[in-house]
């Protein structure tokens, strides 16, 4: 029988895995929102000031529910302790650490463990409070996911140890994020508020933007160890990080990480931070989009520099990838359109809402799908070339081959769904 954990047992629990003694006792047991609608999550604060954060995953045994988030988030933790190279990637001026901090996992029970990190709080919260973007932070975060991206790009050892599957099961393949809307049956109309059935609506009636999401999904070609949900809650700062050398931010939440896209990744990122533009917007029937967009109460002018280091932070440490895919920023553009269609999903889902700033949102990532290359001046203030140019200065960069202009005279509308 399966353990529940709760605030009453936690503390017992936590003595039998050997994580405390009887005289630790708990000063504070709180619950938490959890870091995704599968997980319980606790807080438990022990005697000694030591914090750690528990988690259960409440529905493995429910089909319908991605399984195994705590499998894989202990399966990164693993992968560090096999390749502590990963974990040490200093050779970067800011240092961000990958690591997981776990400390115990209950695979019977599907209970995590994980040191709690008090000195740290959610980048999402640092800019909501202090409404500043430093571009230190920015750059920090692209040098290291490209650390990560480039110390795992194509090497088979790392591929084959995230293939790992939970005791009993085999897993046949990696999944594909590149997902768009799925197929739309009669009872969403008993489980979507009215008023967002329009998205479905409008998302249909964009045929160019389906093609762009299938095209993704088709040309997506995993080549390294990727986090697959980084987003700004899911990246630690220090409170003290401007008298830091290193160690300024932290990604945590490895729950959704495997073999993937590394544009995946930085297209998600890059949506977070759209995402506050996009959440400012000033929304009113009597405004057009464009004049909505530059109405915002945070302007996408004061975000353009953070994320602009981010992108050449990124390049710079790993320019190797450009030669992979030349197209690589525009297929960043497009992913983070696809997150913000997948946002706007979680909202339906999740929040029984949508509403006309949501529209604002749909139609920019429609943008962002279909046509990356203009997207990209909107979006960074600067073409493609400038972003580039100073990475330039460092590296050889290939040039972008251009592509015949040949017309599709034919046109599947597939709906991949893993690969």
């Amino acid at each position: 029988m399966v353990l529940s954990l709760s605030s009453h047992n936690v503390i017992q629990y936590l003595q039998d895995a050997g994580l405390c003694s009887s005289e630790d006792g708990a000063s504070d047991k709180s619950e938490l929102p959890g870091s995704s609608k599968n997980n319980f999550d606790l807080l438990v604060t022990l005697a000694d000031n030591r914090k750690l954060l528990v988690k259960q995953e409440r529905n493995v045994k429910n089909n319908d529910a991605p399984p195994h988030e705590l499998f894989q988030e202990w399966l990164f933790h693993q992968l560090l302790q096999q390749f502590p190279v990963l974990g040490n990637i200093s050779a970067m001026p800011t240092a961000v650490n990958y690591a997981p901090l776990v400390v115990h996992f209950d695979e019977e029970n599907s209970i995590l463990v994980r040191n709690y990190l008090s000195e740290y709080q959610e980048l999402a919260i640092f800019y909501h409070n202090n409404e500043i973007f430093p571009q230190e932070i920015a750059s920090a975060i692209g040098t290291t996911l490209a650390g990560l991206h480039r110390a795992t790009f194509n090497r088979r050892e790392y591929k084959d140890f995230m293939a790992t599957a939970p005791q009993g099961e085999f897993r046949y393949g990696f999944y594909n994020p590149a997902q768009g809307v799925g197929s739309i049956e009669p009872e969403i109309f008993g489980t979507v508020p009215t008023d967002a059935l329009k998205f479905y609506v409008l998302y249909q009636q964009y045929e160019s933007l389906e093609s762009a999401i299938a095209d993704l999904a088709s040309n997506w070609n995993p080549c390294c160890l990727t986090h697959n949900n980084l987003k700004l809650n899911n990246i630690l700062v220090h409170s003290r990080w401007e008298k830091l050398d290193n160690c300024l931010v932290r990604l945590i939440d490895w729950s959704a990480c495997s073999w993937g896209d590394p544009a995946f990744d930085l297209g998600t990122l890059l949506a977070s931070y759209l995402g506050i533009w996009l959440k400012s917007l000033v929304v009113d029937p009597t405004i057009d989009l464009e004049e909505s967009l530059h109405l915002a109460l945070t302007p996408l002018e004061i975000l353009q520099p953070s994320i602009i280091a981010l992108i050449r932070a990124y390049i710079n440490a790993f320019p190797m990838i450009l030669s992979y895919r030349s197209d690589f920023i525009s297929r960043v553009i497009q992913f983070a359109g696809l997150a913000l269609i997948h946002e706007i999903q979680e909202m339906i889902t999740g929040s029984k809402y949508f509403n006309n700033a949501d529209i604002c949102m749909l139609k920019v990532a429609k943008s962002l799908l279909t046509i990356p290359e203009q997207a990209v001046l909107t979006i960074f203030g600067i073409s493609e070339s400038e972003i580039l140019n100073p990475v330039a200065k460092i590296h050889q960069l290939p040039q972008p081959v251009k592509e015949a202009q040949l017309i599709r005279i034919y046109y599947e509308k597939t709906r991949l769904r893993g690969c």
